[in-house]
């Protein structure tokens, strides 16, 4: 069985117990039967071209010792990433172009004018990133437009790969698929900075970008029919349960505030434990109080994480006096995080009071659940039961491109096994199996959304 392998570690960190090889080697045979048939169930992607294009891509921006990928948004390396995939677009003989946000386009001509098939992904990384994360979907893409291209098939409706740009969150996130979906304005792009300070209007200006000309990449709604995202899970259950697909029937929405608890700095030795205003200890009991909330508010989809925390003022011999802490909710529901939202705010009432404290939290972010579209769902179940795989209907937990693309028209996920859900990290590896399984449903997934409606 081949692996991904980034270090010289990996084969140590990612063996496989005999149990799990099993499994991988009768996904494989039933594979196999499947596509022996005859007619477009006979197409597959070429295995040997996604991996040559994965393994090429990841070394731009990696660095040789943490072997971590360091491609953010519009730095030198995801230009050079950029180029890349240009290149390798027009290596397939297909038409290249790229927008005002930088997104960069591929294009497998239809014989209709009826609205396009979009997929698609992205390249930049977060820091010290895996290979998979984005490039995935955008090989994979790729990879389903040449198959179309070198077979002969001319779908009905124009298919288009789609590169967004700066989906990590360099200047925030999303930022190439908002553009699409006209979410932009010019006072975000004027204000948008990176947490060293560093404008995107600087860093596009720098590269040869109008950062106005964003603007300009909004589509109409109507000229497009619908969008597909291939991506590795990021999370643990496709691994654990042993199947090769993910079929995302939501993606998750998700409220973040910063909270502060002010209490009262003072003596650790000489005030009582009756008499303190101890900050942190309100922290503490929040933090008690989360699973109690989900369990009464949420549902078996609610995460709420509590990943940052500053206690001051941070002296060991000093009762803190302020704490300031990151809250992270999410849910498939937007009903299940307004109530999950009330729910910590009356908490955070009854603990400030209890510990004579003051409390204030600030909202930073807000992103709607969005629906996958129903027949696209459901196209992509059949494709994957035509192939004989075994798929798991299941929600996105991270938020996606598709996302944002589900604000304007009708999306669907295809997800792949995340070895013990890691992810962000040279850690992250899907067996190269699981991904030729979940690009040769993506292929006829694409094929099924191109055709004309019977």
């Amino acid at each position: 069985m081949e692996r991904i392998r980034w270090n010289d570690c990996s084969s140590k960190r990612h063996r496989h117990e005999p149990r799990v090889a099993i499994a991988h080697a009768a996904r494989s045979v039933r594979r196999r039967a499947a596509v022996a048939g005859s007619g477009l169930i006979a197409m597959q992607v070429n295995l040997e071209r996604i991996k040559a294009d994965i393994l090429e891509l990841s070394q731009i921006g990696r660095n040789s010792e943490d072997h971590g990928i360091y491609r953010m948004a519009f730095t030198d390396a995801d230009i050079a990433g950029k180029r890349w995939l240009i290149d390798r677009i027009e290596t397939a003989g297909l038409p290249s172009s790229i927008d005002g946000a930088a997104n960069i386009s591929a294009t497998l001509t239809g014989t209709s004018d009826l609205p396009r098939v979009l997929v698609g992904s992205h390249i930049d990384t977060v820091p010290c990133a895996g290979a998979l994360d984005g490039t995935l979907g955008v090989v994979a893409g790729l990879e389903c437009l040449r198959c179309l291209k070198e077979s002969g098939v001319q779908p009905d409706r124009t298919i288009e790969l789609v590169a967004f740009s700066d989906e990590e969150g360099r200047f925030g996130g999303m930022f190439g698929s908002q553009s699409v979906c006209g979410q932009i304005n010019p006072e975000m792009i004027a204000t948008m900075t990176d947490m060293n300070g560093v404008r995107l209007q600087e860093e596009m200006s720098r590269h040869g970008y109008d950062p106005v000309a964003a603007l300009d990449a909004a589509r109409d709604p109507e000229s497009l029919h619908c969008y597909l995202e291939m991506h590795i899970e990021q999370g643990p259950v496709l691994d654990r349960l042993h199947k090769s697909v993910g079929v995302v029937d939501q993606i998750t929405g998700l409220f973040t505030w910063s909270v502060r608890l002010k209490g009262e700095a003072n003596h650790a030795g000489t005030t009582p434990m009756d008499m303190r205003h101890d900050a942190f200890m309100g922290l503490a009991d929040f933090a008690h109080e989360v699973p109690r909330i989900l369990e009464e508010n949420g549902s078996d989809r609610s995460r709420a994480t509590i990943g940052k925390a500053q206690i001051l003022p941070g002296a060991t011999n000093t009762v803190p006096g302020l704490v300031e802490f990151a809250l992270d909710v999410r849910d498939t529901s937007m009903d299940v995080l307004e109530d999950l939202a009330d729910a910590f705010r009356k908490a955070l009432s009854a603990i400030a009071r209890r510990r004579s404290l003051m409390f204030e939290f600030e909202q930073k972010s807000l992103i709607s659940p969005v629906e996958c579209g129903d027949q696209i769902v459901k196209t992509i179940q059949q494709q994957a039961e035509k192939l004989q795989l075994d798929y798991e209907i299941m929600p996105s937990g991270a938020a996606h491109d598709a996302q944002i693309m589900g604000r304007m028209i009708p999306v669907g996920m295809i997800f792949v096994p995340s070895k013990s859900g890691q992810s962000h990290s040279p850690a992250e590896w899907t067996a190269w199996q699981d991904i030729e399984a979940g690009a040769n449903v993506l292929l006829h997934s694409l094929i099924k959304m191109s055709s004309k409606p019977d």
